[in-house]
């Protein structure tokens, strides 16, 4: 049976559950993914206590106590403008996808989400059509300058 689990800073995770999640979406982001420090800094971030450095919030998907799905919002601090949170990980163990886990945990992070939420996906990825489904639009295209 799947139990969903949502986690913030008032939780208090500990380092061994930051890195469990970290190294879950490391191995399952795939060829979408980012190195595991990257992924440790957005945890940080999204699970800090301090809201003036941070905030957000994680939702996971166990089965038999082990992460089969995670999501990762981070708030922005700001409104209107900007969504109020963005949308920087989401990933399915690749042997459970298909049995509607995405959706689920996708699900529970908008309704925990205060206010709108934007994210970042590649033309090509097929969680794209998850997105789709439960209303995201594609209101822009990214540019961006790297230095």
């Amino acid at each position: 049976m799947i139990q969903i689990e949502t986690i913030t800073a008032s939780d208090q995770p500990i380092l061994s559950q930051k890195d469990e999640i970290a190294s879950f979406l490391f191995q399952h982001l795939d060829q979408y993914g980012d190195p595991k420090e990257d992924i440790m800094k957005c945890l940080d971030y999204a699970l800090t206590p301090d809201m003036r450095r941070g905030g957000g919030f994680v939702v996971l998907a166990r089965e038999q106590g082990s992460i089969v799905g995670a999501v990762v919002l981070n708030e922005t601090g700001m409104t209107g403008y900007i969504p109020e949170y963005i949308l920087v990980y989401i990933a399915v163990d690749s042997s459970q996808r298909g049995k509607g886990i995405g959706r689920k945990i996708m699900a529970t992070a908008i309704e925990n989400a205060s206010g709108d939420i934007a994210l970042h996906v590649e033309p090509d990825n097929p969680a794209k059509k998850l997105y789709e489904r439960l209303g995201f639009t594609n209101k822009y295209l990214e540019m961006r300058l790297k230095k």
